[in-house]
C-alpha cells in the first residue's frame, strides 16, 4: 500500500467494490484494473479479497430476516429449507474447491495480468448481451424450488469466475438463464451463493496472507471494507427491481466499455 495515497485510494476501491460486487461486471476485474492504474500496491492482492466481506455483510443485512427464517426452518428439519441449503452448498462447492487448488496461480499470475482481465470483460459483455436478448420460457422462478442438480450446474458456471474479468454474478446468471430460470431469481440466487464462497475466500486469504497485513494495510482494508458494506447495501436493495425492468444490456455495454478502455490504457501506459 502506497503511503503517499493515504486512505483515498482504499476508499475509492471500497466504493467500487460495493458498486460492482453484485452486478454482472466483475468486481475483481474492476478493482484490479483500478488498482493497476492508480499504482495501488496490495501485497498478495490481500486488500482486494478481504474488502469483499463488507459487501457480503450487506447481503446479510438486507436478507437478515429471510436468512434467520431459513436457519430456523432448517433446525426444524423442514424439507424446503434443507433443500435450499443443499442447493447453496452444491452451487458453492466447485468454485471453492478450484479456488483452493488454483489459489497461488490465480493470485500470482492471472491477477497480475491486466490484459487478460480486459479481454475477459469484453468477451463476457458480448456473451451477456447475447443471452439477454434470447427469449426464454422460465421453468424456475423461485430460488427455494431450484433442484439440487440445477444448483450444481450453476456452481460449475460460477467456477469460471475465478478468472478476474469473467464476473461471479455474471457467470452464474448466464448459467441460470440457460438452464431455465428467470432473470430476477437468477440474480437473487447469486446473492445467496456469494455468502459461503466469498466468506470462505475471505477466511482462506486471511490465513494465507496474515503475515503480509501491516497496520497501515489493515487501516486501508477497514476503510475499503466499510465503504463496500454501505454501497453494497444500497445496490442489493435496488438491483433486483432494476434487472426485472431492464435486463442486463446496460451491464454488458459497460463491461465492453471498461474492457476496451482498459486495453487502451494497458497498451498505452503499460
Amino acid at each position: 500500500m502506497n503511503a503517499d495515497q493515504g486512505l483515498f485510494v482504499p476508499l475509492v476501491l471500497g466504493i467500487l467494490e460495493g458498486l460492482t460486487e453484485f452486478l454482472p461486471v466483475s468486481s475483481t476485474g474492476h478493482l484490479l484494473l483500478a488498482g493497476h492504474f492508480l499504482r495501488f500496491d496490495s501485497p498478495g492482492r490481500t486488500f482486494e479479497v478481504l474488502i469483499q466481506l463488507g459487501a457480503i455483510l450487506a447481503i446479510v443485512a438486507v436478507y437478515f430476516q429471510r436468512l434467520a427464517g431459513i436457519a430456523r426452518d432448517a433446525l426444524q428439519r423442514k424439507p424446503g429449507a434443507l433443500r435450499f441449503i443443499l442447493g447453496v452448498f452444491l452451487a458453492s462447492f466447485p468454485a471453492a474447491l478450484a479456488g483452493v487448488l488454483l489459489h497461488d496461480f490465480i493470485k500470482g499470475v492471472i491477477y497480475e495480468t491486466p490484459m487478460v482481465i480486459c479481454v475477459m470483460l469484453i468477451l463476457g459483455g458480448i456473451v451477456l448481451l447475447y443471452v439477454d436478448q434470447l427469449k426464454f420460457t422460465p421453468k424456475y422462478t423461485d430460488i427455494y424450488n431450484y433442484p439440487p442438480l440445477l444448483c450444481l450446474y450453476i456452481g460449475l458456471f460460477q467456477m469460471l469466475a475465478l478468472v478476474p474479468g469473467v464476473s461471479r454474478s455474471g457467470a452464474t446468471i448466464v448459467g441460470s438463464l440457460l438452464m431455465g430460470t428467470d432473470k430476477r431469481s437468477a440474480a437473487e440466487f447469486t446473492f445467496f451463493i456469494a455468502l459461503p464462497i466469498m466468506s470462505g475466500a475471505f477466511g482462506y486469504d486471511l490465513y494465507k496472507n496474515r503475515d503480509l497485513i501491516t497496520s497501515e494495510l489493515g487501516i486501508g482494508i477497514a476503510v475499503g471494507f466499510a465503504a463496500a458494506f454501505v454501497i453494497g447495501y444500497i445496490v442489493v436493495r435496488q438491483l433486483l427491481d432494476f434487472i426485472s425492468r431492464n435486463g442486463f444490456a446496460f451491464f454488458a455495454y459497460w463491461r465492453i466499455f471498461v474492457g476496451a478502455l482498459g486495453l487502451w490504457g494497458v497498451l498505452l501506459f503499460g
